[in-house]
This record gives structure tokens, sequence and C-alpha cells, in this order.
């Protein structure tokens, strides 16, 4: 299996690695002189850069973001520093700013684009793929290799998941200056464009990198990558899965330490000792520090305070239970009631004894303190480790509990779906309703009902064949009884598959399923449970994810277990 090769000295991630650096969004295009900004009632022309990032704005209008608050306020804080002076004097209140003749102008333009003949959207695949075959491969040694992402972001409002405090910020123009390049000594260096020249140029082979920039609202760095599918990646990604599999083996030993631990007599091992639980039973993120000034007030298990919890000595007829209720990663809320361990639950009155809301919970423990301790209890091991294990194993035990060998494909697959959804529940992988919800399960019920009416049609049609059949005996009306009684039969079980549809769209609206599924879940074990019940990879997987994974489909048989 290629993916067993001979692996390269520790850190070394490869020898050689050439490629043509990314591609850049193309400049704004002004807009037509008949389509017009307006302010007060008043048109305005607009200097070139105030005009494109008041299309950003425009083609938003239809969105839920442009209603809120701190999305028009962050949105025109930026929008007025990018201003002329004399645009500055004029423009001072958002609501005095009329977009919609821009907006449709955007609609109208989309909308033309759908209506393009067959022919014209083959010119444009052409050009893309043109572009794809330039910029979206590297030679890494000696193999040609796909790019993940080889174009830059474009620039636009900077959205954030959840209630994200930056949100309507300006993700200004990634530039040839902003960029360092990453390849090897002896290769072609990429060309910057025409006038432009690179931040650096590395040749560094631990990383696997391409090129690489900090986007100006987070601070954060962005990366060109390899495709998913590329060897480099699919190692890593089976490595993190082979760590998570090691956890099984000791995590029976962890487990009755933390229990210890709950009475050690150094309160900050107890704390630990608290928060390892946490991490372990709730897949709770470790929360690392960040950075001071107006990020987010979000919270991890280690930087959880007291006013994130609640104790409840007896809830909805369970005991000793904690109510959670905090912002995680992303701005996403995080709101769970649990019922803990009579131990758990003491130690986390001590905890929040003579502490104000705002104080930390676990005031003795920091995230390199607990790092350092599950480093020391496994090789490798970090709090996303315990959420991987957790994640794979609930998997695999949801996968043993819910699949009847009976069901057909249809039934199979709504049971891998609700065993990835307690995946996703356990992970905290929420998503709003899709604004299409409504219609599609609409749609979705005209089709049942319709299919309802065919098979009710088709009984009396069969009840009639038989009547007939009674009747004359002969061959061909018994041929016209198993005729319709196949029509009937087909139809019922597309019926079947309508409602299992139906119940899965349901349940799923508000999870988001893809998340764990790439990201979290062992692979092979989704792999060996389609070769076990003879259920096409391509029902799970589609051809990216397929792509991504190909080192599980070459590995796993229907035995695999994780």
């Amino acid at each position: 299996s290629r993916w067993e090769e001979k692996k390269k000295e520790d850190g070394v991630k490869w020898m050689q690695l050439e490629h043509r650096g990314p591609y850049f969004v193309p400049l704004y295009e002004p807009l037509p002189e008949d389509v017009q900004f307006y302010y007060d009632g008043k048109p305005l022309k607009l200097s070139l850069a105030t005009e494109e990032i008041a299309t950003f704005y425009a083609k938003m209008l239809d969105h839920e973001y442009t209603t809120k608050e701190i999305f028009q306020n962050n949105f025109f804080h930026d929008w007025r520093k990018e201003m002329t002076s004399e645009e500055q004097e004029i423009i001072k209140d958002l609501d005095k700013c009329d977009f919609r003749e821009i907006h449709k102008y955007f609609v109208d333009k989309n909308e033309a684009r759908k209506a393009l003949s067959k022919e014209e959207k083959q010119k444009l695949k052409e050009e893309a793929d043109k572009i794809q075959e330039e910029y979206g491969y590297c030679i890494l040694d000696g193999h040609r290799e796909k790019i993940g992402n080889f174009k830059t972001e474009p620039p636009g409002l900077f959205r954030g998941r959840g209630e994200h405090p930056k949100m309507g910020m300006l993700k200004k123009r990634i530039m040839p200056e902003d960029v360092i390049i990453n390849c090897s000594r002896d290769s072609k260096i990429p060309e910057p464009p025409e006038g432009h020249k690179w931040k650096e140029v590395r040749f560094d082979n631990t990383v696997t990198w391409l090129a690489s920039w900090t986007e100006n609202i987070q601070k954060t760095f962005k990366y060109i990558m390899l495709n998913p599918s590329s060897k480099l990646k699919g190692e890593k990604d089976w490595e993190k899965y082979e760590v998570a599999r090691r956890l099984k083996g000791v995590v029976h030993t962890i487990r009755a330490q933390y229990r210890k631990d709950w009475s050690s007599k150094d309160m900050k091992e107890r704390q630990r000792a608290v928060a390892l639980y946490f991490i372990d039973k709730l897949a709770l993120r470790a929360g690392n520090e960040k950075e001071e000034g107006e990020t987010a007030d979000t919270v991890g298990c280690c930087s959880l305070r007291v006013e994130h919890i609640q104790l409840h000595p007896q809830l909805d007829g369970q005991e000793h239970v904690v109510e959670f209720d905090f912002l995680g990663k992303d701005s996403i809320r995080y709101y769970n009631k649990v019922s803990v361990e009579e131990p758990v639950f003491t130690n986390l009155q001590l905890f929040m004894k003579n502490k104000d809301p705002t104080d930390d919970l676990f005031d003795k423990l920091t995230t390199n303190f607990l790092n350092r301790h599950l480093q020391h209890l496994m090789d490798g091991l970090t709090a996303k480790v315990f959420r991987t294990y957790n994640a794979s194993i609930t998997l695999q035990e949801q996968l043993k509990a819910l699949t009847n060998p009976e069901d057909n494909v249809a039934g199979k697959l709504l049971s891998y779906n609700r065993a990835n959804r307690a995946v996703a529940i356990l992970c905290n992988h929420q998503r709003s309703v899709p604004k299409t919800f409504a219609r599609s399960m609409q749609v979705l019920q005209e089709k049942i009902d319709a299919k309802k009416k065919q098979v009710e049609e088709a009984q009396e049609e069969v009840k009639k064949a038989e009547d007939e059949f009674e009747d004359t005996k002969d061959a061909k009306a018994e041929a016209n009884v198993e005729k319709k009684k196949k029509l009937l039969k087909r139809l019922e079980e597309q019926l079947a598959k309508l409602n299992v549809q139906a119940t899965d769209r349901e349940e799923n609206k508000q999870i988001a399923l893809g998340t764990s599924k790439l990201n979290y879940l062992d692979p092979r074990i989704s792999v060996a449970w389609c070769k076990k019940f003879g259920i096409p990879i391509e029902k799970i997987y589609n051809k990216t994810q397929r792509e991504k994974f190909a080192w599980a489909i070459d590995m796993a048989d229907e035995d695999f277990e994780f």
C-alpha cells in the first residue's frame, strides 16, 4: 500500500517541493455607470475602493447578517476608514445608505450566469480547468500532487460563526507582498505577479504548507496546503487516528487515576482531575489561552467561570446535575444538563465556594499544566485526542447497536446517520436550521402524499386483478396478479424510502454531521461498516471525501475494530 511506504527521518516532510505559488483573485471591476449608490435619497459617485466595499454589503442585503447591529456597526466603521475625506464628510449614517440598486445588479448577474447556454458554461469550465492545471498542482518528491486551496481568499466582509463580535469587519485583499512562499532550494521559485514581490521565500521542509499569509481580522495564519487526497495529508490523518487508538489501551488506567485524584489533598490535582473528567465524558475542548482585547468571550474547559455552570442536587428526576451554558469555539453556544458522579458534584461545590460569578471555576489550573499532565499519561495525548477517541468509539458502538442487518439500504443509512448524530451531539456540532428547510420538507411531503396515493391505487389494482383471476382462473389473469403485486411492492419500498428520508432530515435539521465525519471519526469504522453490510461507500462519502480517505478505503476490511 502506498500509505505504508518508507517514512522519512523525524520532522522531514519532503525533499523536493516545486509549485507556481497562489492564484490571486482578479482585481475589482467597477460597476456600470447606470448602477448607482444613493445617500439620503440622492445618487453619489463613490471612489473605486469605497465602491468595492459597498458591493460587499450590497451582495448580502438579503442575508440575516445585514440585519444584525454588530455586523452593521463593524462594517460601517471599517468602510469609513477606507473612504476619501470628501466621502467621510458626506456618508455619516448607514441608515441613509441605499445599496438596493447594486444588490439588484448582482442578483441579475447571478441569474444571467445560471441561464448561460451549455456551450457558454463549458467555456467557463475550460477557463477554470486551465487555472487549476497551472496553479492546482505541485511536484513533491518527484510526484505530481494536487493542491487543496490554491486561490487566495477574495476580499469581503467577515462573517464568523455564531454571534461573532467581529462580524461585518473588512477582510482585506491579499497581495503578493503579504505572502510567504515555501519551496525547495533547487526548485524553480514561483514568480510573483508583475510589479510585485513576495514577502519572503523559505526553504522549510519540516512543514507541509506551500504558501502562507496572516489575515487581517483574527491575525491568524492562512495556508495553501496539499489536497486532502495527497499522500502527506493521508499519512497525517492516519497517524492522528492511530494516536487515538493508542488511547484505547490506556484510557481505563487514566480514568482510574483521575477518579482517585478527585479526593487528592492537592487542590490543583483535584481541579485537574475534574477538568479531565469533563474533557473525557463531554468531549469539551481544553480552552487554550486567547489574546487579550476584543475577541469573543469564548471559553473551554480550563477557562470556565463560575457563571458558566449551575449545580442542581436534583433535576428532571436525576441526581447531581451540572447545567453548562457558555460560548465555545467559533462562538457556538454550549448548553447541556449532565448528571455527574457524586464526587465531581461535591468538588464543583467546593471550587465555587466564596467566588464571584466572573471568577475562574478552575482557578488553580492552566491549559499548560493540564497538557503537560496529558503528555505524561501518554505520548501525544491532548484534549483533541480524547475528543477523537470518544467520537470514534461512540460511532462504532452506536453502529453495532443500531444497525439491523435485515433493513434495506435506506434503513441502514438512517441508522448510520443516527450513530453519526450521537457523535455530533457529543461534540456540540450544531448549525442553525437551513433557510431552505421548510420548503424542502414541504416538497418532500408532497412527494410522500403523491406516493401514498399511488400505493392506494396499486392496492386497488391488485384486488381487481385477484377478483378477475377468481372468476376466470386462467394463466393470463394469474400473470397479471403477479405483475400488479410486483408494482405494489416497488411503490411501497419507494414510500418507505421517502418516509425514512423525511425522518432523517427532520432529526438532522440543527445538527452538523459533517464536522465530526471529516475530523473526528476514524473513516475505517465507516468503511468497515459499508463492507460488512454491503452499503456502497459513495452513500457515506462523496467524491472529495473518498479521495481524502483513500488510505482508509485501501486499508480497512469489514472486521476492522477501532
